[in-house]
């Protein structure tokens, strides 16, 4: 008697067990979740589904129009996701909703975009004052104003609106950067997808280059160190140093933005992402010409590009620059030579020493001879006299021009006057 009242106590209690572990099931399920169900019944109100619980749930037919379908889309025994709106409404129904669903799928892709940090081309399809709205699927994402590539920073509120709104219909890739389904915010920027769009052009375009190459670019942007150029969706540097042969204060000596330009390939970093860039190498070295048009002895004309306190660089043909030593500045040693010396200045020196091979060519005032000096003076205002006289007969001719434009033509003035005092025969 006491083992069948144990069986019968362990088969209540694995019964208990049962009914307790369905009841826990069903008390699971709650708003929001999203569950797989199967189409029961169709009919003009929407859809019968089962989704395993206690009693079977409702898709209104509004809620599938809100999809942008109809029941028609649907067929029974098909397995479909929905979401759990209501578990008992006013009439006792448990409320289901396909397009929350499917809205969900989206949140689902998005996180899985965001995480793996792959791009995504999408529609913009409205604005408003803080950016841009881009379809997701069945969400409508959000593009900040400042994640907008082409949009001008400090423009007017309404400069801004209508630059952005002329931007609805267009696609662009964007990155997403948040995704919060429960505050419903799914925001992108496209500002980050064009930098990773560049970097992986640079990394397909530092494959195809090789050192040595030249190619076309255009030059993108100048700073201090150097210009960048871009040579296809990517960007290279050429140095300051790279720029001429010639000594370079600024890179706007030499380029502009917007400039297109044919560069030699110095070096690539592929680990690092960068590539070096030369102006200058696709150009004759100047010194190869040194040994052809100077030799020591031979007076020479140059002007003051820089002063150092051991002397000045001087700039010669054909874009060299040479070095005026302290040394070879004054023959008084108690006389500090710089002082009479300025960067722009023109001077007449002597070579004393060249050495093309090293890039280096010595001058001298000290060797100049007074009579050398004062002949070259001489020689230099008549320069100046000529120069004053060529730009006063330019100035004379174009005022002559000016005053020959602005005289009537011959014969006009006597015909206006005789058709304005001449009697008129009567008929």
């Amino acid at each position: 008697m006491q083992s069948e009242a144990a069986v019968i106590d362990k088969t209540d209690e694995l019964d208990f067990a049962a009914l307790l572990e369905e009841s826990l099931a069903e008390s699971r399920i709650e708003r929001g979740d999203i569950v797989s169900g199967t189409v029961l019944s169709i009919d003009s109100h929407g859809l019968i589904v089962d989704i395993g619980w206690k009693q079977d749930g409702i898709v209104t037919r509004g809620d599938i129009e809100r999809m942008g379908g109809s029941t028609a889309d649907f067929e029974v025994n098909a397995e479909i996701n929905v979401a759990v709106v209501n578990l008992n409404d006013n009439n006792g129904n448990l409320i289901l909703s396909a397009a929350q669903a499917r809205q969900n799928e989206d949140w689902l892709r998005a996180e899985t975009l965001m995480n793996d940090e792959t791009l995504w081309n999408g529609e913009i399809t409205d604005v408003n004052r803080g950016g841009i709205i881009v379809s997701f699927g069945h969400l409508r994402g959000f593009v900040p104003a400042s994640h907008v590539t082409d949009l001008r920073r400090g423009l007017k509120e309404e400069e801004r609106l209508a630059h952005l709104q002329n931007l609805v219909g267009n696609s662009i890739a964007v990155k997403v950067i948040e995704v919060n389904q429960k505050r419903r915010r799914l925001v992108f920027s496209q500002l980050e997808a064009e930098q990773e769009n560049r970097a992986a052009r640079k990394e397909a375009l530092l494959r195809e280059l090789a050192e040595g190459d030249s190619r076309k670019g255009v030059v993108s942007g100048i700073c201090d160190f150097g210009a960048f150029v871009d040579l296809g969706g990517a960007d290279g540097l050429i140095h300051i140093s790279e720029l001429a042969w010639r000594r370079v204060r600024h890179p706007s000596q030499v380029v502009a933005v917007g400039d297109e330009v044919e560069v030699f390939i110095l070096h690539l970093d592929a680990q690092g992402q960068r590539i070096g860039l030369s102006l200058k190498r696709l150009q004759p070295n100047p010194w190869s010409l040194v040994d052809d048009i100077y030799h020591i002895g031979q007076l020479v004309e140059g002007v003051i590009s820089r002063l150092e306190s051991f002397g000045a660089f001087i700039s010669m043909e054909p874009g060299i620059e040479a070095l005026l030593h302290v040394s070879q500045m004054s023959a008084n040693p108690d006389e500090n030579p710089l002082r009479h010396l300025y960067e722009g200045q023109k001077l007449l020196m002597r070579i004393i020493s060249v050495e093309s091979d090293r890039q280096r060519l010595g001058l001298s005032l000290t060797e100049v001879t007074a009579a050398e000096k004062a002949q070259w003076e001489e020689r230099q205002l008549e320069l100046v006299a000529e120069a004053a006289e060529a730009a006063q007969r330019e100035a004379e001719q174009a005022a002559e021009a000016e005053l020959n434009e602005q005289a009537p033509q011959a014969g006009e003035g006597e015909a206006d006057e005789s058709a304005e005092t001449e009697p008129v025969a009567p008929e």
